[in-house]
C-alpha cells in the first residue's frame, strides 16, 4: 500500500512526496482511512516512533475547513518539545494547503506573542495542557468551534499529573466533537479518559497494547551498585559508533552523569528541566545534527526528541513505572531500523525487570559487562576500520607528503602500524590494564532473588483492609521519587518500609498509604517535616480528594527560612 491508496487530497500527497515518504506505517495505514471515512472516536495504540503524528495529522488537515478563521482542531501533548515537533510536522504536511494556520502553545515561549498569533485565527492549536488552560481562563482561546481533538501520548500526560487540566480542557469543548487518542501504553488512567470522553471508539493496535517494538534488542547488565558508572563507561566503550540516549531518573543525576562523562572525554551533554529554553534547544539541535554523540536525559525532557537513527537507549536507572520503559526503548529502532535498549541493574532490581518484561511483552537477554581486553579489542578494530574506510583526497594532501615520507622512511611497515596503534590507543590500554570483572555473579543474584522482593514482602506485612491514605504537597515537579519518599517516611516517622503500601506520585502532589497501626505516628511526625531542606505538609487524604484540590495554590514545597 502507498499514500495514494489512503484517500488523501492532492495537496497532502504533494507534501508527503516532497518529504520523501513512500510507504505508510501500519498505524498510518489503519488510522488514516478510518478517521477520514468514519464518524467514530478512535484509540490508536502503537509504540513510540511508528509515525503517529502523520496518522492523526494528515486526516485532521484534510477534514478542517481552512476558510473559517476559528479553531477547529486541538492537539494536546505532554511537553513543549513534543508540541514544537508536532507543530513543525503539521506545517510541513499542510505546506500546499491554502490558508492553513497552525500554532504551538506551550510554556517557555512568550505568552504575548502566542496571544497575538491566536487572534489572527488559528484553525489548529497544538498545546501542552498547562499553558492552554491558562489561555482558556484568560478567555484568549475559545474551543467552542472545535470538531477534532487529539490526545497524543496520553499516558505520558497522565504520568506527569495533567489529569485535572485535561478534564478542564476537554470539558470546555463541544459534546459532538470527535476524539482521537494516541498512546504507546494503556494504563488505567488512560482507559478512564476513553470511557469519560469517547463514545464507542474504534481501537487500532499496532505491536500489542503496552508492547515494545519488535526490532529492538533488550539487554540487561547486572552489576553491584558501586560499579554502576564504571559499567556505563564500559558499555559505551564497547560501542565505539554509538549514537545514544542515556536515561536517568532525576535532573540532578542527569547533570551529574553528563558532567562525569564529559570529564572522561566522552562526547556527551545533559537535557533536563532545569536548563533554559535556549540551552535545551542548543543541546537538542546538536544531538539531532549528530554533532553530539551521547545525550543524557530525564524522561520528561526527552519527549518530543524525534531522531530516527538512535542506535542505543541505555537505562542508567530503571523507570518507576514499567510502561515508561516502552517509551524509552521506543526512542531507538525508528523508521524500520533496528536498535538496542539496555538496562543496568543491581542485584535487588530483579523484580522490576520482571515487571517490565510482563508489561512490555519482551524478554531481556542477560549479558556480561565487557572486560578490559574485550573493550580494547573492539576499539582497536573500530579504529582500523575507520582508517581503511576514510576518504583520501590525494590531490589535496600531495604537497604535504614528501617530508612525511622522508621522516618515516626508516620505519618498517610493522613498526609504522605499532606506532600508529600506540599513538591512538594508549589511553584505552592504560585505563583498562588492571581492570577487574564488575559483573554480579548469577549465583549471588539467585540468592538475593530467592527471598521475597521488597514489594512482595511489604505487602505481606501490611494489615489487609487497614491502610490509611495520605496526601502530600510534593510531586514530580519537586524531583520526588518513590524511593526518596519511602526513605523520608522511614527516617522521619521511624517506621520500617514494610509498613508502607501503595505510592502515587503526581505532577505537583502525591498520595501514599501506610498500615493503620502506624498512621497516627506518620501524621504527627511528618507535619512540618523537611525533605531535602524543604518543608512539606502531610494530611489524611480522606479529608479532601485530590480532585477537589488546586495543587497550584499552596501545595508546592516551601523553602525553610
Amino acid at each position: 500500500m502507498n499514500f495514494e491508496d489512503l484517500e488523501l487530497k492532492n495537496e497532502l500527497l504533494q507534501a508527503v512526496n516532497e518529504l520523501g515518504y513512500t510507504t505508510p506505517t501500519p498505524i498510518q495505514t489503519d488510522a488514516i482511512p478510518e478517521i477520514i471515512g468514519g464518524e467514530k472516536d478512535l484509540i490508536g495504540l502503537a509504540p513510540t516512533g511508528t509515525g503517529k503524528t502523520a496518522a492523526f495529522g494528515l486526516p485532521m488537515i484534510q477534514l478542517i475547513d481552512f476558510d473559517l478563521k476559528q479553531t477547529q482542531g486541538l492537539i494536546l501533548c505532554p511537553t513543549r518539545e513534543l508540541c514544537a515537533q508536532i507543530t513543525g510536522d503539521l506545517k510541513k504536511l499542510s505546506k500546499f494547503v491554502k490558508g492553513a494556520k497552525i500554532i504551538a502553545i506551550a510554556g517557555g515561549a512568550s505568552m504575548e506573542n502566542q496571544i497575538r498569533e491566536i487572534k489572527k485565527g488559528m484553525q489548529i492549536i497544538v498545546a501542552t495542557p498547562g499553558r492552554l488552560l491558562d489561555l482558556i481562563n484568560r478567555k484568549v482561546v475559545k474551543l467552542t468551534g472545535v470538531s477534532y481533538v487529539v490526545l497524543d501520548e496520553a499516558d505520558e500526560m497522565l504520568n506527569m499529573g495533567f489529569k485535572e487540566d485535561l478534564d478542564a480542557i476537554l470539558g470546555s469543548t463541544p459534546d459532538d466533537k470527535r476524539v482521537w487518542l494516541f498512546s504507546a501504553t494503556m494504563p488505567d488512567e488512560v482507559a478512564r479518559i476513553t470511557r469519560q470522553y469517547m463514545d464507542d471508539p474504534v481501537t487500532i493496535t499496532v505491536g500489542g497494547k503496552n508492547k515494545s517494538a519488535i526490532n529492538i534488542k533488550h539487554l540487561n547488565y547486572i552489576i553491584h551498585e558501586k560499579d554502576r558508572y564504571q559499567a556505563l563507561k564500559r558499555i559505551l566503550d564497547f560501542s565505539p559508533d554509538i549514537y545514544g540516549l542515556i536515561f536517568c531518573r532525576t535532573r540532578m543525576e542527569t547533570q551529574e552523569i553528563a558532567e562525569k562523562l564529559i570529564k572522561d572525554n566522552y562526547d556527551a551533554d545533559a537535557l533536563h528541566g532545569d536548563l533554559s529554553q535556549a540551552a535545551r534547544d542548543h543541546v537538542m539541535n546538536r544531538f539531532r545534527n549528530r554533532t553530539l554523540q551521547i545525550l543524557v536525559a530525564t524522561d520528561v525532557a526527552a519527549r518530543g526528541l524525534d531522531v530516527k537513527e538512535i542506535t542505543h537507549v541505555i537505562n542508567y536507572r530503571l523507570p518507576d513505572e514499567p510502561q515508561i520503559y516502552t517509551h524509552r526503548s521506543g526512542r531507538t529502532a525508528r523508521a524500520g531500523k533496528s536498535g538496542t535498549s539496555i538496562v543496568i541493574t543491581n542485584l535487588k532490581e530483579k523484580f522490576k525487570v520482571t515487571q517490565i518484561e510482563k508489561s512490555s511483552g519482551i524478554k531481556f537477554t542477560y549479558t556480561k559487562v565487557p572486560g578490559g581486553y574485550e573493550v580494547c579489542e573492539k576499539q582497536l578494530y573500530a579504529m582500523i576500520n575507520r582508517m581503511v574506510e576514510v576518504d583520501v583526497d590525494y590531490e589535496e594532501i600531495a604537497p604535504f607528503l614528501p617530508p612525511v615520507f622522508e621522516t618515516l622512511e626508516g620505519l618498517s611497515k610493522e613498526e609504522l602500524i605499532q606506532r600508529f596503534v600506540s599513538l591512538e590507543f594508549n589511553r584505552f590500554l592504560e585505563y583498562y590494564r588492571d581492570s577487574k570483572d564488575i559483573n554480579a555473579s548469577l549465583a549471588k543474584q539467585r540468592e538475593v532473588s530467592k527471598g521475597s522482593s521488597r514489594g512482595e514482602e511489604r505487602q505481606r506485612n501490611l494489615t489487609p483492609g487497614k491502610l490509611k491514605r495520605f496526601f502530600m504537597n510534593a510531586g514530580i515537579m519537586d524531583d520526588l521519587t518513590k524511593k526518596s519518599l519511602v526513605k523520608s517516611i522511614c527516617s522521619i516517622a521511624e517506621i520500617p518500609s514494610l509498613k508502607i503500601g501503595a505510592i502515587d506520585i503526581m505532577r505537583e502532589f502525591s498520595f501514599f498509604e501506610v498500615d493503620s497501626s502506624v498512621a497516627d505516628k506518620v501524621l504527627n511526625s511528618m507535619k512540618g517535616a523537611e525533605i531535602d531542606g524543604r518543608e512539606i505538609n502531610v494530611e489524611y487524604a480522606e479529608k479532601k480528594s485530590g480532585k477537589d484540590r488546586n495543587p497550584s495554590k499552596g501545595n508546592k514545597f516551601k523553602k525553610k527560612r
